[in-house]
């Protein structure tokens, strides 16, 4: 009777499900090059059943025939499969620390350039023009702006946000250690807020996934915070690994703050330099 349990829980509606995302992420990755197949598993979980709901179906086996036969379904989906969470500021000490510890070694090269990676709908991206343009840094840097989403990318570019949460990117703009009015960036009419074209100018947001693609760049400083908590240990070392490459001697690197370099492959590579902000810098050559 214990092996009849044993065998109907090894083949029950939850193992089903494991393996129907599976088969989903697989189809994926063969028809869209896009590839999610070392994200966390329960992150995943949750995001795919409310997939389901959304799409009005089943089982997921339903909605990999719609990804695979309904064009505008996958674009949707990417939704579901990246996390677009982001605000202007976003942890504020961490901004703060920035400005206090990253900064005047920055002012140090003739130019710079900082990647954003997993910039999501572009506030941090934005977020990091104004740090640097009140610290006097920003006509000699050039941000890359990142991300595996399309649609994020869009509204990334366009810098236009919902007036309504000007409030919460003020407080923190405040509390990172601003040395002006975030208003000074933005201009704010029927409900929106659309951030200065100079800001834009020197910001590149373009597709890239940490999962599949490589290193373009030389990078200052690279800040990708709050997506390692999304991936399995592979994909984690994987990232971190192009973020090494991507790093200029004595570079930094900031993370979000529940993740962390501990348990990677590529930790001696680092040393922290501020613990509680995670922000790390790179080794110097023995």
């Amino acid at each position: 009777m214990d092996a009849q349990v044993e065998v109907q829980e090894a083949h029950g509606p939850e193992k089903d499900f494991d393996i129907e995302i599976q088969l989903l992420l697989q189809a994926v990755y063969l028809k869209y090059h896009s590839d999610f197949r070392g994200y966390a598993g329960a992150s995943l979980k949750r995001r795919m059943r409310a997939a389901m709901a959304h799409f009005g179906v089943r089982t997921l086996t339903q909605l990999q025939d719609r990804v695979l036969h309904e064009a505008d379904t996958y674009p949707a989906l990417m939704n579901f499969l990246t996390v677009q969470v982001s605000e202007m500021f976003r942890d504020p000490s961490y901004f703060r620390a920035l400005r206090e510890t990253v900064v005047p070694i920055l002012r140090t090269y003739p130019s710079l350039k900082i990647w954003v990676a997993g910039c999501s709908t572009g506030e941090e991206a934005y977020s990091m023009a104004i740090l640097l343009q009140e610290e006097g840094l920003l006509e000699r840097s050039m941000i890359y702006a990142t991300d595996i989403n399309p649609q994020a990318l869009h509204t990334a570019e366009a810098g236009v946000y919902d007036a309504e949460r000007l409030t919460g990117f003020t407080a923190n703009h405040r509390l990172s250690g601003g040395r002006s009015s975030l208003s000074d960036y933005y201009t704010a009419a029927y409900g929106r807020a659309v951030f200065d074209k100079q800001l834009k100018q020197h910001l590149v947001f373009s597709d890239h996934s940490l999962a599949t693609d490589h290193v373009f760049a030389e990078m200052q400083l690279v800040s990708c915070r709050n997506v390692l908590i999304y991936f399995n240990r592979p994909l984690q070392d994987r990232a971190i690994g192009l973020f090494r490459d991507s790093l200029v001697r004595r570079g930094f690197l900031g993370i979000g703050a529940k993740e962390s370099l501990r348990f990677s492959q590529h930790a001696g590579d680092f040393e922290e330099l501020v613990r509680e902000d995670r922000i790390y810098q790179m080794r110097g050559v023995p």
